[in-house]
């Protein structure tokens, strides 16, 4: 491993490999390749896969660039970070807002989450593509409530 891993542990933050894993996430769903997204930020396409990787970590600047490109808030590199991952690092294991993110997180939630192996199939990737491609929120709106009143009820 290389200096730009974690000096303590030798290997990558667990946060910043979650940040790196959203970071691939939203880039996939969104069809980019690794080199069109260090185009877009003016870097190669080793330096975005080393942030994919958690390998470098993302500093403020470029996560504010990253959700610019990405169209996504910044709020979206830490959806459904493991419960673990906020007690530990974050210091509270709750949301500061109350309640869960919202986005492309809550378009997850049906998939059992963005770790489930689910969502990413080509299928879903499809689906979720197509869905962001709506412009108008309206109609993109009663698009989801549709797929929502389609699924079988969840048990719980």
């Amino acid at each position: 491993m290389s200096d730009a891993t974690s000096e303590k542990e030798g290997r990558p933050s667990p946060i910043d490999i979650h940040v790196g894993g959203r970071i691939r996430l939203r880039r996939t769903l969104l069809g980019l390749s690794q080199e069109r997204l260090g185009d877009l930020l003016g870097l190669t396409f080793q330096q975005v896969q080393k942030y994919e990787r958690g390998v470098n970590r993302v500093g403020a600047s470029r996560l504010f660039d990253l959700s610019r490109v990405l169209d996504v808030p910044i709020s979206f590199f830490f959806d459904d970070m493991p419960e673990p991952l906020m007690t530990v690092y974050g210091g509270q294991s709750a949301n500061i807002a109350g309640g869960r993110n919202h986005g492309f997180a809550q378009l997850a939630e049906g998939f059992g989450g963005a770790d489930d192996e689910t969502i990413n199939r080509r299928e879903t990737l499809d689906l979720v593509r197509a869905y962001y491609r709506i412009t108008d929120a309206g109609v993109r709106k009663r698009v989801f409530d549709l797929i929502k009143s389609l699924a079988p009820e969840a048990a719980g």
